[in-house]
């Protein structure tokens, strides 16, 4: 299981690989970062018509879930991020995802993430962090992640350290 809170981050407007480092870099400062995916480019799912995002997954040095939402939340609002349009296209959106095996379930945070095992571009990139990963409730994400499959999700790169 993968230590640390699990992190989704995606960016479909503007330098969207700026977005990302600058939030990985907010992240860092808040919680730490302990590790990052690739950089894949996915087609928007949700229904909106919108631009393809850019998204990884990073894993923090915290075990505080709401510790890692704050630092989400600070990632997002320093990025311009608006709420306007459900799965609508964004600067920063940053997802708390898992924690090992802890379970939150209040108005503020669900972890895991209800619908973490739905979506390609949060479990692919996990992958790269951690092979062995493990969605609570859902079990090994390699499987969920084939079932899927990779269609709309492309690996751009690139190379780990990228950000700092």
């Amino acid at each position: 299981m993968t230590p640390g809170v699990v992190v989704s981050l995606g960016s479909n407007l503007g330098d969207r690989l700026a977005h990302l480092a600058a939030g990985l870099s907010i992240l860092d400062a808040i919680a730490g970062v302990a590790a990052v995916s690739g950089v894949y480019e996915t087609d928007p799912v949700g229904g909106v018509r919108q631009p393809p995002y850019l998204n990884l997954v990073a894993v923090l040095r915290t075990g505080d879930p709401e510790l890692a939402l704050l630092a989400a939340h600070a990632a997002e609002d320093a990025r311009g991020r608006l709420r306007s349009v459900r799965w609508g296209p964004r600067t920063l959106d940053v997802d708390v995802i898992a924690c090992g095996a802890c379970r939150v379930d209040d108005p503020w945070l669900t972890v895991p993430h209800p619908r973490a095992s739905e979506r390609a571009f949060v479990l692919r990139p996990w992958l790269d962090v951690d092979p062995a990963a493990w969605l609570p409730g859902s079990g090994p994400v390699a499987p969920l992640a084939r079932e899927l499959g990779d269609a709309g999700v492309r690996r751009v790169g690139p190379a780990p350290g990228w950000w700092r």
